[in-house]
């Protein structure tokens, strides 16, 4: 009879887990009515597009294609990176609060997320705890974006790490799927409250 994995090395999401980023906090100044606000985002398929800034493409570019097809929608395209950090309100506090008890107990920590080359670089230097893992894969520096298998193959190989080491903690279905389906053990992110009765069921001192 197999053992299930005890993990010993935790690897984050950024958004939504360690900060909050949410558009809706720049739409909803923007447009009179959620509906409309809703509206736009399905016309223009905005999550996706904004996926391919994650995957590395340009801002400009991106702008420039999206426009062309949504003219009448520029101004509120071009608010997306303008007015960006607006979506990023601040630290989920209590999420910080354990990845610093997990830093201080010497537990490795990693990270792994979808975002902008740009937009990531300007976070870090907005919230320095960013910086505290032993290495980040960053979707657009490696042209890849969750859940697709290889953007944590690349954190295992990159760092010499075993998929069945790391508890992945993400607050998206699917990424947390992708990273089972490499062998990690993982975490769907809901509240640090959660998170933290997870850590201490696999013995982290949290």
């Amino acid at each position: 009879m197999s053992m299930s994995p005890i993990p010993t090395i935790i690897v984050f999401d950024v958004g939504n887990v360690l900060i909050e980023w949410n558009m809706r906090h720049v739409y909803r100044r923007i447009f009179n009515d959620d509906a409309s606000m809703e509206k736009f985002f399905e016309e223009t398929n905005l999550m996706a597009w904004n996926l391919e800034q994650d995957r590395g493409r340009a801002w400009q570019e991106a702008e420039e294609l999206l426009i062309v097809d949504f003219p009448h929608y520029e101004h509120e395209i071009r608010a997306f990176r303008a007015q960006w950090h607006d979506m990023v309100p601040g630290a989920i506090i209590e999420t910080v609060e354990l990845h610093q008890a997990l830093a201080h107990a010497g537990v490795p920590l990693y990270a792994i997320t979808n975002f902008a080359s740009d937009t990531f670089e300007e976070v870090q230097q907005r919230f320095p705890f960013l910086r505290g893992f032993i290495d980040i894969v960053v979707s657009a520096e490696e042209n890849l974006v969750k859940p697709d298998a290889a953007i944590y193959q690349r954190l295992l190989n990159r760092n010499n790490l075993k998929a069945a080491d790391c508890l992945f903690i993400d607050d998206s279905e699917i990424n947390i799927a992708g990273a089972r389906a490499v062998g990690m053990v993982a975490h769907h992110f809901s509240s640090a409250k959660e998170l933290k009765v997870d850590l201490r069921k696999y013995g982290f001192a949290v």
